[in-house]
Formats: structure tokens, sequence, C-alpha cells
């Protein structure tokens, strides 16, 4: 049996930064809902992100960290439109959603639009790269030129050169 009750990493992290942490990543699992998804999201998986998360935040904003640091909730794909034999939902590549938070960034808004059941994009579609070089741009570092090497020691973009920070964020 897994522990679904992780609320104590948010405080880790806020702890973490205050003490000069530059990086923190907080992992919840498992949201790989299957299986019951609407009992699991319920019971076990959104009270903690939610509670976690505008803990997280308010504490940010409480200790004048809000404008320092940039969080994001964010999973690797998002959930089927309708629901697979199990009342679960399976992978969907077509439609994911990302919360950012803090960092100097103008928040309090939706970015991009889906159809009326999530399955595709109808307006401003908001590319992984376009997240990534948010995130830099908040640390300062220009993405566009931020290279690395790949095993043969070729130069490497981290992120594609063509992706820019959101600018409805920045």
């Amino acid at each position: 049996q897994r522990d679904y009750h992780h609320a104590d990493r948010f405080l880790s992290a806020r702890r973490l930064v205050e003490a000069g942490v530059r990086y923190v990543m907080i992992s919840l699992w498992p949201f790989d809902t299957h299986k019951d998804n609407f009992g699991r999201l319920k019971r076990d998986l959104l009270p903690v992100l939610d509670t976690g998360l505008t803990n997280l935040v308010t504490d940010l904003h409480e200790r004048g960290l809000a404008e320092d640091v940039s969080l994001i909730a964010w999973g690797e794909f998002g959930r089927s439109p309708k629901l697979q034999g199990t009342d679960g939902r399976d992978h969907w590549p077509k439609v994911n959603s990302a919360l950012l938070a803090g960092g100097g960034m103008q928040t309090g808004q939706v970015i991009g639009a889906t159809d009326k059941i999530a399955g595709e994009v109808v307006s401003r579609p908001v590319y992984t790269g376009e997240i990534f070089a948010t995130l830099y741009h908040n640390c300062g570092i220009d993405s566009s030129t931020l290279t690395g090497r790949d095993l043969r020691g070729r130069p490497l973009n981290l992120v594609d050169p063509s992706f820019r920070p959101l600018r409805e964020l920045i």
C-alpha cells in the first residue's frame, strides 16, 4: 500500500527555498489513474495537491519569496477525454495542463483552450519548449543559446531556439 499523503513535501520544499536551495522538485504519485480515476482523484490525490500547492504559494507570498520562486505543477502527459473500460483514463499526449506561479510572472490567467471534452486544442497551443524557455527566463538564462553536448560531443540545444518564453507570463 502506497502512502498518498505527501503534504509534508510541500513544507519541506518551502523550508529548502528559505535555506537557499535553488531548485526543488516534489514528486507526487501515483497519478497514473487507469482504474478508479474519479475515486482516487477525489479521495487520495487532489486533496493533497490542492492543499499542498495552496499552502506553498501562500507561504511563499507571506515570506516575500513569491517573486524569487517559479513554481510549476505539471505531469508528463494529459489524460484521455473519455473513460476506458475500468473507470480510468488512458495517457493522452494531445492535451495537457500546467500550473505556473510566482517567479515574477503575470499569473492568474488561462493560456490556451480545448474543445468541450478536453480532447483537442482549439486555441493558443502552448508547447513544452515554451514552458522550459519561461522557466529558464525566470532564472535569468537565455534558453535560445543554452546548449550542452551529446554523447559524441556535438552541441545540443537544451530548448529548441525557436521556442521563446510565454509572452503572456513575462
